[in-house]
């Protein structure tokens, strides 16, 4: 090797992105990421989607990549188990028509939820 410390930052690199790869749970909607994030001591899941909904989208779009999903919590209401949740939906090399070129699409919307898959009955 020419030079170990770019080898070496590489071979981190590289570790780094399979471990964030690994740690994507695949769903095949978004409920199983809400709950995971509302759980989570941080507020925030990661996952991918799969199945045919997932392969209905990528094939439509031509895309060259997975469609990813970000949850993450905005608010913690006073019911136990409901958050405000910002939810992300993301995927690169998307075609859409009458674009130019293949580009990343993101779609987020915010959601009230619980748990128990209802809205808060509060919203304090």
């Amino acid at each position: 090797m020419k030079c170990p410390v770019f080898a070496w930052l590489a071979i981190i690199t590289g570790t780094m992105l399979d471990a964030s790869a690994q740690e994507r749970i695949p769903v095949q909607d978004a409920r199983p990421l809400l709950i995971a994030a509302i759980d989570a001591p941080g507020g925030a899941a990661h996952g991918m989607l799969v199945g045919e909904i997932a392969s209905a989208i990528t094939q439509r779009f031509k895309s060259t990549s997975p469609i990813y999903i970000d949850v993450t919590t905005e608010r913690r209401y006073a019911q136990a188990g409901c958050r405000r949740l910002k939810v992300r939906f993301w995927q690169d090399g998307v075609q859409l028509p009458g674009a130019p070129a293949p580009r990343r699409q993101t779609i987020d919307f915010g959601i009230n939820y619980c748990r128990d898959g209802q809205p808060p009955k509060s919203l304090s």
